[in-house]
């Protein structure tokens, strides 16, 4: 009874000082560090806190089981230990049924409640908009990135990271690099291509990426919610100059969205890039992707 009067107030104090360290926490430091979390900001896109809810839950969990298992380690060996004077073989137990039944159930019921919690989180980052608001296709290609504003019938065609000779060594000029420009607050539906080999749309404040296969369309849907500007970039390797496909998105007020690619009909971008073009097709005489009128 005095034991657990003791232990009582042993945790009291633990308790407190958990919660004082867990209050002083920043942003970034409660979503395990992860980029697109900021003070005083709301999350970059309706699917970062959730996100970011699975990857410090699963870290907590894991460090929960790390620690016992290795108290429960160390515990043994210091307990375990061969002393001064002992000699043979410690006493050899075939088996403890309790233990085996705990080690047995315990994984079991972890490995299912991070399935469980990852399936459904998956579900409901790869659910597509009934009706979304905005539609645009990324095409990615050897080393650069394309972008056809669906609903508005324009494009914005990119070229691959160009080396800023003025900057630090190996520095890309930022301003020529691609830029995808979505407008906050909309349901937007990007549909994923490949014009060569495989590449991977990534956004790195999204959180999230998607693989571009050729011949295969893959979607990703997902609400911008702070308007600024993000770096993105090719996360599979697809060549020489994989490391220069890089690209910019902008989240941009609905004003500034409609201005934008007014700007690119103006500019005389109407219509839609065709990505018929094939890295197998790219020979000496090959056109390069055309506009197709009206799409």
């Amino acid at each position: 009874m005095r034991k657990n009067h003791r232990l009582r107030w042993a945790a009291i104090p633990i308790a407190a000082s958990l919660a004082i360290v867990l209050s002083g926490c920043t942003q970034a430091q409660l979503h395990g560090f992860l980029p697109g979390f900021e003070e005083g900001q709301p999350a970059v896109t309706n699917q970062t806190d959730r996100i970011g809810g699975l990857w410090t839950t699963s870290w907590l969990v894991l460090l929960v089981v790390g620690l016992i298992t290795w108290g429960l380690t160390i515990w043994t060996v210091v307990v375990y230990r061969r002393r001064k004077g002992q000699t043979g073989l410690p006493v050899q137990l075939r088996y403890n049924m309790p233990i085996e039944i705990f080690y047995t159930i315990v994984p079991l019921i972890l490995v299912l409640g991070f399935f469980a919690f990852t399936a459904r989180d998956q579900m409901a980052i790869e659910a597509r908009f009934a009706a979304p608001d905005v539609k645009i296709e990324v095409i990615g290609k050897q080393w650069a990135w394309d972008f056809n504003y669906v609903n508005e019938d324009v494009y914005s065609p990119g070229i691959q990271g160009q080396p800023d000779l003025n900057g630090p060594k190996g520095s890309l000029v930022e301003s020529e690099l691609p830029t995808l420009v979505l407008p906050v607050g909309k349901k937007i539906e990007l549909a994923l291509e490949s014009r060569d080999v495989i590449h991977s749309f990534w956004v790195i404040d999204f959180l999230y990426k998607k693989d571009m296969i050729p011949d295969k369309t893959n979607y990703m849907s997902v609400i911008p919610e702070r308007i600024g500007t993000y770096s993105g970039k090719c996360a599979e390797l697809c060549g020489e100059y994989h490391s220069q496909m890089l690209f910019k998105v902008k989240v941009v007020s609905q004003a500034d969205y409609e201005a934008y690619t007014q700007s690119l009909r103006v500019a005389g971008n109407e219509g839609q890039l065709d990505n018929g073009y094939k890295r197998n097709q790219n020979l000496p005489g090959t056109t390069a992707p055309t506009v197709q009128e009206g799409n």
